[in-house]
């Protein structure tokens, strides 16, 4: 997979298409990733001491690999990723501005 942690992407389907944020986790085998802020759920959690209140909190739930796209560094558009290696060491590069991917 080669979206990583830290990565900036773009919604590219779904319910939340267009937005940009940051991967918050990734699910390698599962093919997922968490975005922040992207695909929010409602999970109503129960009272936890016997005189406090129940509350409902809002969660990031994963987001399929293949709904999501990294940013260009230089132009913040959605792009494509290559991966070159320059002097044994493998990088990721943006395809459109050819820039390099942390």
């Amino acid at each position: 997979m080669k979206i990583k942690k830290g990565d900036k992407v773009i919604i590219i389907a779904g319910k939340d298409r267009g937005k940009t944020s940051t991967v918050v986790r990734v699910y390698p085998k599962k093919e997922k990733v968490v975005v922040d802020g992207v695909n929010m759920l409602k999970k109503h959690q129960r009272a936890s001491a016997s005189g406090g209140k129940g509350q409902i909190v809002e969660k990031a739930a994963p987001v399929h690999v293949s709904n999501v796209m990294i940013a260009d560094p230089q132009s913040g558009k959605r792009t494509r990723i290559a991966i070159k290696s320059v002097n044994g060491v493998r990088t990721r590069v943006a395809r459109k501005s050819g820039a390099q991917i942390s």
